[in-house]
């Protein structure tokens, strides 16, 4: 898949005379720049709100030159869609801000950052995903046509179900859970005991509220935020993957802006990268009782039988991250 990608990218490239990579900025562009963003969750998600952020920022310095217009809840296509649309270069998105692992169908070691129970708090996945381990994966993603700049954080995923609290992994079993097409995730559930079937996010209040699944797991911030406890009555932290995101843009589009433009935008990201990580570390620390009141039973569970349950889903993907798993290993044992 990534060899017919890599050519239908090279031959969009060249029809429209687009300057390869490593060309750097121009000194000049021929006209105003509008960035179209694409992004799966609702309007008050943190990303979001830092996406708005980072599109204020890029017009007041730019003078208007480089804007943004930011479409949420997945109007442009969900994230595999529009990863694949970075990738193939068809114009209908600019910048993607998704779950880094969700980039693994273009690059496989994008999944790292995804295994389960990597990271106990905040300040250590942030670390990783702004180390050079992730930076490695990243760049690898250049021939895709995908440029990550910053990371955003959409924080720690949990099970919510409509059958009973999860308070150990045979509680998993048997429930059909709605998970991202993510191999990470679905392996992760599959050794939890449940059965994971994927599903575009804009279409999981519906199929949640229809029935159509037992449980999902999100973070708090995208429970709340989307109102998945109107359809769901049980959350359990399980905290059993850490969803770090990448703002990624279209290499092509990244090359049209000149040197200027690209620091403002590349300032801006960061801007509104910090501003979401922090947004979703209190959100995460605030909802729980707001959920809470909305009427959601919570519990949390011993995670220990968890980490042991999903052991499995590290030596897996050991083949996928290549060299990249030693070096996440010494990154881990240094800590």
């Amino acid at each position: 898949m990534k060899k017919r990608i890599r050519l239908a990218g090279a031959l969009l490239a060249a029809s429209l005379f687009i300057l390869p990579a490593g060309c750097g900025g121009k000194e000049a562009v021929s006209e105003n720049v509008v960035f179209k963003i694409g992004v799966s969750t609702g309007e008050n998600d943190p990303r979001n709100v830092a996406a708005r952020q980072f599109a204020a920022e890029i017009a007041e310095k730019t003078g208007g030159a480089v804007t943004a217009e930011i479409y949420d809840s997945g109007s442009l296509g969900s994230d595999a869609a529009l990863i694949g649309s970075l990738a193939l270069n068809d114009g209908s998105v600019d910048i993607v801000i998704s779950d880094a692992s969700n980039f693994s169908d273009y690059e496989p070691t994008m999944g790292i950052s995804a295994m389960p129970f990597l990271f106990e708090d905040f300040d250590t996945a942030w670390e990783f995903m702004d180390s050079e381990i992730e930076a490695e994966a990243e760049a690898r993603l250049i021939d895709d046509n995908i440029r990550v700049l910053t990371h955003y954080c959409n924080g720690f995923r949990c099970v919510t179900n409509s059958k009973h609290p999860i308070e150990t992994p045979e509680d998993m079993k048997g429930l059909l859970i709605r998970t991202p097409q993510n191999p990470v995730i679905m392996a992760t559930m599959t050794e939890l005991g449940a059965t994971p079937q994927p599903l575009d996010f804009s279409e999981l209040y519906d199929a949640l509220a229809a029935g159509i699944y037992d449980a999902q797991e999100n973070p708090i911030p995208v429970i709340y935020n989307n109102n998945l406890y109107e359809v769901q009555d049980y959350l359990s932290v399980t905290n059993h993957i850490y969803s770090g995101m990448c703002f990624a843009i279209s290499e092509s589009v990244w090359q049209k802006l000149t040197k200027e433009q690209q620091e403002i935008v590349l300032a801006a990201a960061e801007a509104s990268a910090k501003a979401d990580r922090e947004s979703n570390r209190r959100q995460t620390e605030e909802l729980i009782a707001s959920l809470k009141e909305a009427g959601m039973e919570i519990n949390e569970p011993d995670l220990e039988p968890f980490v042991e349950a999903t052991s499995g889903v590290l030596t897996q993907e050991a083949s996928t991250l290549g060299d990249l798993l030693p070096k996440l290993q010494d990154w881990l044992a240094a800590r």
